[in-house]
């Protein structure tokens, strides 16, 4: 299936009102203020959008909604992932009806799989799934890690896995996927899911970042990528520079969804930063931390 992305997605957080309740508005108001930036596509239901503890039907009301707002002005990959094979499905066939672009599966987060297994359940979504898959690797979550082994047997044997968001804090886990996987089917994407080594990995030959922050700074994070095309590196030196300091943001709370809706508010959006249970907001301390760690990337005043 032909489906190239680069550059900037952010994995857009799913806004709930004090009841826990979906919040169409405010969902609205993030969906059209990243519209108005230059991001270059979006990902809804990611971990950023809590989708391990919203219901099913929840999920597919959600993916409509942002589809739907987003009107096909920019690529839309909707998270699928289900520790059930047909759960996984099923949700991917739904995207597909309501003009999502791809979907986003991680791998099972519950019981660990032989790699046989792993590659079982991801050949079996990706033939039954109307829209091209990227897989997702975030083994500090799921506990289990998608070798460059199993994702190139995986995308020399199914031609809708397009791609894959490597979530892992070491620069050369991306690179093997990117020598390896990408070395060997180059329209293969390559997205890192950690902000900070977006740089490193567009310099090695990758696709680009699937980072939470550029949800309220996109001009950080499309800057750096603006200035690697235009091989500005004084450029991208600086707002790498900005970058790194905002990534301490991820260590202040875990996991990290509430503090990246603290920092939308924070930045002039109106929106309510309640997390579904047993995530909440984050508390006053926490939202200090925040603020410092703004102020001293320039995102806020001083």
């Amino acid at each position: 299936m032909a489906f190239q992305l680069q550059g900037v997605i952010p994995p857009v957080p799913t806004i709930f009102d004090a009841n826990e309740q979906f919040d169409p508005q405010g969902m609205g108001r993030l969906v059209d203020r990243l519209l108005a930036s230059d991001v270059d596509g979006f990902l809804f239901l990611g971990s950023a959008g809590e989708f391990a503890t919203i219901p099913h039907e929840g999920r597919k009301a959600i993916a409509e909604f942002c589809v739907g707002r987003v009107a096909g002005k920019k690529p839309v990959i909707v998270g699928t992932a289900s520790c059930a094979t047909r759960e996984a499905i099923d949700l991917a066939r739904h995207a597909g009806s309501v003009g999502a672009d791809a979907v986003m599966v991680v791998n099972p987060y519950y019981a660990k799989l032989s790699e046989q297994r792993l590659y079982r359940h991801y050949r079996q979504i990706a033939e039954n799934s109307p829209l091209p898959v990227l897989l997702y690797n975030f083994p500090a979550l799921t506990g289990q890690d998608l070798s460059p082994g199993l994702v190139g047997r995986l995308a020399g044997d199914c031609p809708n896995i397009v791609g894959i968001k490597d979530t892992i804090d070491c620069m050369s886990h991306i690179r093997n996927f990117v020598f390896e996987v990408k070395g060997a089917r180059p329209e293969f994407m390559v997205f890192t899911g950690f902000d900070e080594y977006m740089l490193d990995t567009l310099l090695i030959g990758g696709d680009g970042a699937i980072p939470a922050t550029s949800n309220f700074v996109p001009e950080i994070t499309c800057g750096i990528y603006r200035a690697y095309r235009e091989q500005d590196f004084g450029a991208a030196r600086s707002l790498q520079k900005r970058l790194a300091m905002l990534s301490r943001m991820y260590a202040i709370d875990v996991p990290f969804t509430g503090v990246i809706k603290e920092a939308i508010r924070l930045t002039g959006l109106d929106i309510p930063t309640t997390a579904l249970s047993p995530v909440f907001a984050p508390d006053a301390a926490t939202r200090e931390k925040l603020v410092e760690i703004l102020t001293q990337a320039g995102v806020l005043d001083k």
